[in-house]
């Protein structure tokens, strides 16, 4: 398996880390650049989107995070990690740090306040069962850019379906928390598709 690792600045790293070790990888907590340098995938967990951002510039990771996924790095962001992932942010500080990994545009705080935080069974694209989603102050996707695929959709406070889980290339992102259900497969879902692009980029 090629090297994993999990953004460890803030959120749920530690729920990310166990879920990527049942499935018989050890992650890399990604803390600096050189720690970045020793992984070939990894994990933007949930948490608080604005610290997470402060945070990746404090440490020196914003620009070489940024060249990685530019350059092709598979990513999986969850909650805050999707925002964080997305091409444009609505509801955002105006020096959100936005990677622009997927040609989404994601609407914070979609669904409501804490208050609003649920739980619900989603059908998705390419499981065969469907998967119970934590859903908490939860982000959802506004708009899709060419090439990204909708895996799961949900009912949003206007009655219109909000995707809350896309795709495109090595690039998997989720509204909601997969690490808190005690369910891996959108994480092996991951770990499988960044393996095949792997193998079809080779020259």
């Amino acid at each position: 398996m090629h090297d994993v690792g999990v953004l460890a600045l803030q959120g749920d790293v530690g729920e990310h880390e166990q879920a990527l070790k049942s499935l018989g990888v050890t992650p890399v907590a990604v803390r600096t650049p050189s720690d970045l340098e020793a992984v070939e995938m990894i994990v933007v967990p949930g948490g608080e989107s604005t610290a997470i951002s402060l945070l990746l510039g404090s440490s020196g990771l914003r620009e070489p995070l940024q060249q990685r996924l530019a350059a092709g790095m598979p990513a999986f962001g969850t909650c805050a990690g999707m925002i964080l992932l997305a091409n444009d942010i609505r509801g955002g500080r105006p020096d959100q740090v936005q990677l622009a990994a997927i040609d989404i545009t994601v609407q914070r705080n979609a669904f409501g306040r804490q208050v609003q935080s649920f739980e619900t069974d989603l059908e998705v694209d390419g499981l065969d069962h469907p998967f119970h989603a934590v859903f908490i102050r939860a982000p959802a996707v506004e708009r899709v850019g060419p090439g990204v695929e909708v895996l799961a959709t949900v009912t949003g406070p206007d009655d219109r379906p909000k995707p809350v889980l896309c795709r495109r290339g090595p690039i998997l992102v989720a509204a909601f928390h997969p690490e808190l259900s005690g369910d891996t497969r959108l994480h092996q879902m991951f770990l499988e598709g960044s393996l095949r692009e792997a193998s079809t980029t080779k020259p």
